[in-house]
């Protein structure tokens, strides 16, 4: 008990830690977690034992506190303890034996596993759970619904109706997220309420990107931050027909001079990784922060 104490262990640790045959600890610790002093929960095809930790007030916590106070520093304990190292030293073998030998393969099986991009929405949890975010341009919502469950607010705005609509569809029941019908170069939000933006495949859709963006550092905290996805530039003039757009991407050098006009420091650029399956144009994210002058 003093050893589930301190860590959860499966049956053929406790073997190794007490020296005992799996019959007996099988035994004891059938009797232990039928008088309610541990606890089993299952992993796959075995167990793993620990003591009940919330149970000081049962009168099998009581008994086990006396207990507890004759054996705490005994020899044996001791030499316990020396083993449970041992048997976690174990575990961590287990574990680089399995990365040395899949190494070469180890890309291919995690993106089996859990896909190849696993990682990208777990980095949301980076952002601060205070900050209020402008999703600008929100279209169906798909951001504001990714960003809503880690920060305070989504303010998530777009000059379309009927994208909107559809933006409800996806989020209702979110209760972070405020819809708002308005353009962006008129945006319906009050002076520095953001504390971050995003603009997401927007402003190719901007008769006047640099207009709309010091519009966006109008709503945007002295410090607070913004982020660009759009593309890069590129010469499938059809998409002004298809897909209504006005602008074929943007080089660094035309966002770089919007930002610098519009209050905007610390700016970088970088081209995104294309996805496989894509077959739009490239595209880049950019980064900046408002002056705080």
């Amino acid at each position: 008990m003093l050893i589930l104490e301190q860590r959860e262990l499966t049956v053929s640790e406790l073997c190794g830690v007490l020296q005992m045959p799996q019959s007996t600890i099988s035994r004891h610790l059938k009797t232990l977690t039928e008088s309610k002093f541990i606890t089993s929960r299952a992993e796959g095809t075995r167990h793993l034992y620990s003591l009940i930790d919330d149970g000081r007030d049962l009168p099998s916590g009581r008994l086990w506190s006396l207990v507890r106070e004759q054996i705490g520093t005994s020899i044996t304990i001791t030499q316990d303890q020396h083993r449970i190292a041992g048997v976690l030293a174990e575990r961590q073998q287990q574990s680089k034996a399995f990365f040395r030998s899949s190494a070469s393969q180890w890309d291919r099986l995690r993106e089996e596993l859990f896909g190849q991009n696993f990682h990208l929405p777990a980095l949301l949890g980076l952002l601060d759970d205070r900050w209020v975010i402008g999703d600008l341009g929100t279209g169906s919502g798909h951001v504001t619904a990714a960003l809503a469950p880690f920060v305070k607010n989504v303010i998530a705005v777009d000059g379309s109706s009927a994208m909107l609509e559809a933006a409800h569809n996806r989020l209702e029941g979110i209760p972070n997220v405020e819809l708002r019908l308005g353009e962006l170069e008129s945006l319906p939000i009050s002076n520095n309420k953001l504390d971050a933006a995003i603009l997401a495949l927007v402003l190719h859709h901007l008769p006047e990107p640099e207009k709309a963006l010091s519009e966006v550092a109008r709503v945007i905290r002295p410090g607070g931050r913004l982020v660009i996805v759009d593309m890069l530039s590129h010469d499938r003039d059809y998409y002004r027909q298809q897909m209504g757009h006005i602008w074929l991407g943007f080089s660094k050098d035309q966002l770089n001079h919007y930002l610098e006009s519009t209050k905007f420091e610390g700016i970088r650029i970088r081209p995104l990784t294309p996805d496989p399956k894509g077959k739009g144009p490239a595209l880049f994210s950019a980064s900046a922060r408002k002056s705080v002058n």
